[in-house]
C-alpha cells in the first residue's frame, strides 16, 4: 500500500494546504485543552460571548491560512523536507501567532477583555510548529524506509573508509538519497580509535578487519570519505581492493558540492592522481610570504601546468603584481580569466612573446621591472626535441641565458629556475639542454647580485604530455595501453606539490643552490597503466590490452635526481635536499654556451649535439642517433674550474659588477 501512495505524483498542493490548516486548528484545541486542564469553561462554548471558540476559531484558522497562503509553505514537496522547510514554517507560524497576539491586544482596549488568554497562543505555536515539521519528517522518512525497503535488492554494499564529519554526511547522503545504489554495512576507522562503537547505528571496524568484512558483506565499493588519509593506509586499501575488483570511490572537493550539498551523483571513483599523491607537504608559509609579499614577479611558461600552478600558488601570498609570460595564446587567455573570474586577482599583466626573443623579453623586464623570476618556460618533450635539438638550444638553452642575462642587468632579487631530472646523467637532447642552462645560471652566482637557484624534480600528475593523460586516452578509446618497456620507471610528483616545494625552494635558498626534491618511490610505468585499468573497472587482457613498443629515442629505463659525483646536503624541509655539484667558470661557459647557440642557428643536429657532448661530458645517447658521436674519441671537454669545491653550487670564483655580463 504505501509503495502505491509514495509512487504517485506528489499530492496536490491544496490537499497539503488543507491539512497544514487541519493541524493549526488541532493545535488551537491542544493549547485550549492544556490551558484548562481538560476542562473548558462553558464561556469558551457559548457563542453570544465575544472570546468563545464559535469566534476564535475563524480568526485564527484566517490568520493562518493568510500566512500560508502568503509564504507559499504548502508548496513544497513533503517527501523531500529539509532545515531551510523547518525554518520558513517556524518563521510563518510566529509571525501568524503575532499577529493574533497583536490582535489580543486591540480585543483588550476595546473590551477590556483578552479574546485568547496569551498563554493559549504560546502553546498554539509550540504545538503548531512541533506537529506541522515533526509530520513532514515523519513523511519523509516513511518514503525513504519504504522505497528503500523495495529498492533494497538492486543495492550495492559498501564501507566507508573514515570517522569524520565527512563520514556522516557521505553516509547521510546516501541514505537519504532514494535513487542511491548503495547501502552502507559499516565504517572503517584506520586509526583504531573508535573500532567497536557506532556512528550513527552503524559498527566501527579497524583496518585490520577490512578484508574480513569484505568477503562477509560480499562488498562491492569501499568509500574514502577523508581527503587527508595518509598514503601508506590509502596505498594498503586500494592495493586491496584492486586485487579483489572491488571499486573505490572517493568524494569530490567541497568546493565543488552543489549548493553546499553532497550529490551521491558526485562521489566519483579514485583516479591514478590519488594512488599517487603522498601526505600533506608542510610548507614555511611565514618564509615564503617574506620572500613574495608585495613584490613584483615574473612567471615564463606561466600557461603550461607548472607555470599556471605557480601562479595559483603565489595569488595566496599577496604579491604586487604578476607577469605572466607564454608564447601559447589560449592557454594563457584561459589563465586570465580563471585568476580574474575564480580567483578575483587582477593584479597581473598578460603578455605573450618567446624567452628567445631578447628584444621582447628586454621590454618585460624594462617595463615592470620584477623583484622574482620563475622560470618555467621549456621544451620538455624527450622524443621532440631528439628530432629537433636545434629547438631545444634556441628555447631551453638561449632563453634560460637571455632571462638569466636580463635579470643580472636589471637586478632581479631572485631568479628560480625549474630543472628537471633529466638533466642528471643526461641521455637525451632535452635532458642536456636542461643541464647546460644550468650550468649557465649556477654559473652567475660567482658575482654578487642576482641569486640564482634551481630546482629539479621528476615526472608531475597531470601535465601537458603526461603518461597519466595518454594513458587515460588509451583506455577510454579501447586501447591498447602503450608501454614502452617493461622495466622502465619514473617518479612521479603532484604539480600542486611541485609547486609548493618550487616556493619553498625559492623562499630558502641563498643563492648557487640546485635543490632536489624528495620525489618518493620510482614508480614501474608498466604497473601503473595496470592500476589505470583495473581503476576504470576493466580487465586486463578481456577489457584492454597493453602493448609494448619499445624504448623511444633518447630514452632511458630509469631516472635518477643526482649525478654519481653528487651529493646531497640537508635543508630544514624533509622534502627538500641541496644537490653538491661541480661548478663551471662563467667565462669559459658562457663562451661555449655563445658558440652551441650560433652552431644550433645553422640546424646541423650532428654539430649541435656533438658540441653539447663537449660541455656535458657525461651527456651519452641512449637508443638515438646521436649515439656514434659518443663512439668518437671526443675533444677535451669545457675545463671546470680547477679548484676543489666547498660546500653547495656557486662558490665565489669571480669578483665584480653583474650588469656587466649581459652586455
Amino acid at each position: 500500500m504505501l509503495q502505491y501512495i509514495f509512487s504517485k505524483r506528489n499530492a496536490p498542493r491544496w490537499i497539503i494546504l488543507f491539512i497544514d490548516l487541519g493541524i493549526s486548528f488541532t493545535s488551537l484545541l491542544i493549547a485550549y485543552y492544556l490551558r484548562f486542564n481538560f476542562q473548558l469553561p462553558k464561556e469558551l462554548i457559548d457563542s453570544n460571548k465575544f472570546n468563545s471558540l464559535y469566534w476564535v476559531i475563524p480568526l485564527v484558522l484566517s490568520v493562518r491560512l493568510m500566512s500560508f497562503l502568503v509564504s507559499k509553505t504548502y508548496t513544497g514537496i513533503i517527501r523531500y523536507t529539509g532545515t531551510k522547510d523547518a525554518g520558513k514554517i517556524f518563521i510563518v507560524i510566529l509571525s501568524g501567532s503575532i499577529i493574533i497576539g497583536i490582535s489580543n491586544l486591540i480585543s483588550y482596549r476595546i473590551n477590556q477583555s483578552y479574546l485568547i488568554p496569551f498563554s493559549v497562543i504560546g502553546i498554539d505555536f509550540l504545538a503548531n510548529i512541533f506537529i506541522m515539521t515533526f509530520s513532514r519528517l515523519m513523511v519523509k522518512n516513511l518514503y525513504a524506509e519504504y522505497i528503500g525497503v523495495f529498492n533494497e535488492k538492486d543495492k550495492e554494499n559498501v564501507l566507508i573508509l573514515g570517522i569524520n564529519d565527512m563520514a556522516l554526511i557521505t553516509k547521510k547522503t546516501l541514505t537519504n538519497d532514494i535513487n542511491s545504489k548503495y547501502r552502507i554495512e559499516a565504517f572503517i576507522d584506520y586509526t583504531g580509535v573508535h573500532k567497536g562503537q557506532k556512528l550513527d547505528g552503524i559498527s566501527v571496524y579497524g583496518l585490520n578487519m577490512l578484508e574480513i568484512l569484505i568477503e562477509k558483506y560480499e562488498i562491492s565499493s569501499i568509500i574514502f570519505s577523508e581527503k587527508n588519509i595518509p598514503s601508506k593506509i590509502k596505498e594498503k586499501v586500494i592495493e586491496i581492493c584492486l586485487n579483489r575488483n572491488i571499486k573505490v570511490l572517493t568524494l569530490p572537493d567541497v568546493t565543488t558540492w552543489i549548493n553546499g550539498e553532497l550529490s551521491v551523483k558526485q562521489i566519483r571513483k579514485v583516479k591514478i592522481d590519488d594512488l599517487l599523491e603522498r601526505d600533506p607537504i608542510k610548507l614555511d608559509e611565514a618564509q615564503i610570504k617574506r620572500d613574495t609579499l608585495n613584490r613584483t614577479i615574473l612567471v615564463t611558461g606561466a600557461a603550461g601546468s607548472i607555470g599556471s600552478e605557480i601562479v595559483r600558488q603565489l595569488i595566496r601570498f599577496n604579491p604586487k603584481h604578476i607577469i605572466v609570460f607564454d608564447q601559447a595564446e589560449s592557454p594563457l587567455y584561459d589563465l586570465e580569466l580563471e585568476l580574474k573570474e575564480q580567483f578575483r586577482f587582477s593584479k597581473i599583466s598578460v603578455v605573450i612573446g618567446s624567452i628567445s626573443d631578447k628584444y621582447r623579453m628586454e621590454s618585460v623586464f624594462e617595463k615592470y621591472k620584477p623583484s622574482l623570476v620563475y622560470h618555467a618556460a621549456a621544451y620538455k618533450h624527450v622524443p621532440m626535441m631528439e628530432n629537433n635539438p636545434s629547438e631545444a638550444i634556441r628555447i631551453n638553452v638561449m632563453g634560460t641565458k637571455t632571462l638569466a642575462d636580463l635579470a643580472v642587468k636589471y637586478e632581479v632579487r631572485k631568479f628560480v629556475m625549474i630543472s628537471t631530472d633529466k638533466a642528471v646523467r643526461p641521455t637525451n637532447v632535452m635532458g642536456a639542454s636542461k643541464r647546460i642552462a644550468e650550468i649557465y645560471t649556477q654559473s652567475l652566482n660567482a658575482f654578487d647580485g642576482t641569486k640564482f637557484i634551481t630546482t629539479r624534480f621528476g615526472n608531475v600528475l597531470g601535465s601537458n604530455g603526461s603518461v597519466i593523460l595518454r594513458f587515460k586516452k588509451q583506455i577510454q578509446s579501447g586501447g591498447p595501453v602503450t608501454v614502452t618497456h617493461p622495466e622502465i620507471t619514473r617518479y612521479f610528483m603532484t604539480i600542486p606539490e611541485a609547486c609548493q616545494l618550487v616556493l619553498e625552494a625559492g623562499a630558502m635558498g641563498k643563492g648557487g643552490e640546485i635543490f632536489v626534491f624528495d620525489m618518493g618511490k620510482s614508480v614501474k610505468i608498466i604497473d601503473l597503466a595496470k592500476k589505470m585499468i583495473k581503476l576504470s573497472g576493466l580487465e586486463l587482457g578481456i577489457d584492454i590490452n597493453i602493448s609494448i613498443t619499445g624504448l623511444r629515442p633518447g630514452e632511458k629505463l630509469y631516472e635518477e635526481l643526482l649525478n654519481d659525483k653528487e651529493n646531497t646536503l640537508p635543508t630544514h624541509h624533509p622534502q627538500i635536499m641541496i644537490g653538491k655539484v661541480i661548478a663551471y667558470n662563467h667565462f669559459e661557459i658562457k663562451s661555449a654556451i655563445n658558440k652551441l647557440i650560433e652552431t644550433a642557428k645553422l640546424q646541423d643536429s650532428f654539430k649541435t649535439v656533438k658540441l653539447m657532448k663537449e660541455i656535458v661530458p657525461d651527456f651519452v645517447s641512449k637508443n638515438s642517433i646521436y649515439e656514434k658521436l659518443d663512439l668518437e674519441k671526443p675533444k677535451e671537454a669545457i675545463k671546470r674550474n680547477g679548484n676543489k669545491v666547498k660546500g653547495i653550487v656557486g662558490s665565489r670564483y669571480l669578483t665584480g659588477d653583474k650588469r656587466t655580463l649581459a652586455n
